[in-house]
């Protein structure tokens, strides 16, 4: 029967998850979700199945989208003339080819994060700690090494945002989707630069 309720187990189960990752979906929304009269959570099989299916489409498109995304950014990054850029004049080559590395690293790790659908940021924080343990190791300010990461930012949404042109996707909500998601990733990779900057900044004096 396509319209048997579930348990939560059941729908963990059912979509081959931790039951702790189908209650994450169910709190933010994500996963359509009932509640009997006693409030427990049941879910329906033919909205789960569908809701299976639909999400696996998505994560095959976003992926599609950032293998596109890794080709262009490096084009992005060479067109944008890094050399105008304060920061990097103050780089020897070693540092600035570490640099210009960052921005594909920085693309495979928001598609781990796109991957993950449950909220996981330790590869946001782990890519901060990076900017801000690199810049600190070359000398570069707090506020430098925010204007690196904001570079790169830039570089790989201009590059998503232009395969989703070229793709004509005009779905308004894949498009507001797949910004919000990049925001949220590079808003934590910031503030844990800012974090770890200001930690290694105490513990050197």
């Amino acid at each position: 029967m396509t319209h048997e309720w579930l348990s939560l187990s059941d729908a963990a189960k059912l979509l081959g998850v931790h039951p702790s990752t189908v209650r994450l979906w169910s709190d933010k929304g994500v996963l359509p979700t009932h509640r009997t009269s006693g409030g427990h959570r049941r879910y329906r099989r033919d909205e789960v199945l569908l809701w299976s299916n639909t999400a696996r489409e998505i994560r095959a498109e976003r992926e599609g989208v950032m293998h596109m995304a890794m080709k262009n950014v490096r084009m992005q990054i060479g067109e944008s003339n890094l050399e105008n850029e304060a920061w990097y004049a103050k780089l020897d080559e070693n540092a600035r080819k570490q640099y210009r590395e960052s921005a594909r690293s920085l693309a495979q790790g928001l598609m781990t994060y796109l991957a993950a659908e449950n909220g996981d940021d330790s590869e946001a924080h782990a890519i901060g700690y990076e900017y801000a343990s690199r810049a600190r190791r070359y000398g570069l300010s707090e506020v430098d090494a925010t204007r690196a990461l904001l570079f790169f930012r830039n570089a790989l949404i201009e590059s998503v945002m232009k395969v989703y042109r070229e793709a004509n996707i005009h779905s308004g909500r894949a498009w507001e989707e797949m910004l919000h998601k990049m925001h949220n990733f590079t808003d934590l990779i910031l503030l844990s630069l800012l974090e770890t900057y200001h930690k290694l900044e105490s513990v050197n004096h």
